[in-house]
C-alpha cells in the first residue's frame, strides 16, 4: 500500500492487483491522479485492501475509490456510484481480488458509523484479468476517462 502521507480532505483510493491485467486499472488510475491533483486530495494505492479499505476511509470528508468492475458487460464501460447515503450492491463488484469486496467493506463502515460524509465509486468494466496481463486497450482509453472524471470531481469537492 502506498501512501502519499499528506492529510486532506478528499481521499482517492485506487484499488487492484498489479498481476492481474485489468485489476491493475486503480492502482494505474491512482499514479495518475497523484501528480495531476497535487495538494488537493491525498492518494493511496491499495492492492488487497479488503478490510483495510474501512481504515483507509477514516478521517477523509470524501472518499473517491476506483477498481475493475466485474459485472459481465462490455469492457471498458465506466460504472460511477454514489454511496454515500445508500449501498452500491454486488452487481457491479460481485467478484473481488482482495478479502473483501469494495460493497461489503463500504457497507461495513457504514453499520459501524465510520463511512465518510460522501463516497463516489468509480468501477471500470474490466476485460482480461488473466495473471501476467498487459492493460488491455479498452481499460487503457477508459482509464484516461476516469482519471479525468476524478480530476473533475475533486474540483468540485476541493470548491
Amino acid at each position: 500500500m502506498k501512501h502519499d502521507g499528506s492529510r486532506s480532505s478528499i481521499r482517492i483510493i485506487g484499488l487492484g492487483n498489479e498481476l492481474r491485467g485489468d485489476d491493475a486499472v486503480g492502482l494505474l488510475a491512482a499514479r495518475r491522479l497523484r501528480q495531476a491533483v497535487g495538494n488537493r486530495a491525498e492518494v493511496i494505492e491499495a492492492e488487497m485492501a479488503g478490510v483495510d479499505l474501512i481504515e483507509l476511509m477514516k478521517g477523509a470528508r470524501v472518499v473517491i475509490l476506483i477498481d475493475a468492475a466485474g459485472s459481465a458487460q462490455t469492457p471498458g464501460i465506466i460504472h460511477r456510484f454514489d454511496a454515500s447515503d445508500s449501498p452500491i450492491g454486488v452487481r457491479v463488484f460481485p467478484h473481488s481480488s482482495h478479502a473483501i469486496g469494495i460493497s461489503d467493506a463500504l457497507e461495513l463502515a457504514r453499520a459501524m458509523g465510520v463511512l465518510p460524509a460522501r463516497v463516489i465509486v468509480y468501477g471500470i468494466e474490466a476485460g482480461n484479468m488473466e495473471t501476467g496481463q498487459a492493460l488491455s486497450s479498452s481499460m487503457a482509453k477508459a482509464l484516461d476517462e476516469v482519471v479525468g472524471r476524478v480530476i473533475r470531481e475533486c474540483e468540485v469537492c476541493h470548491a
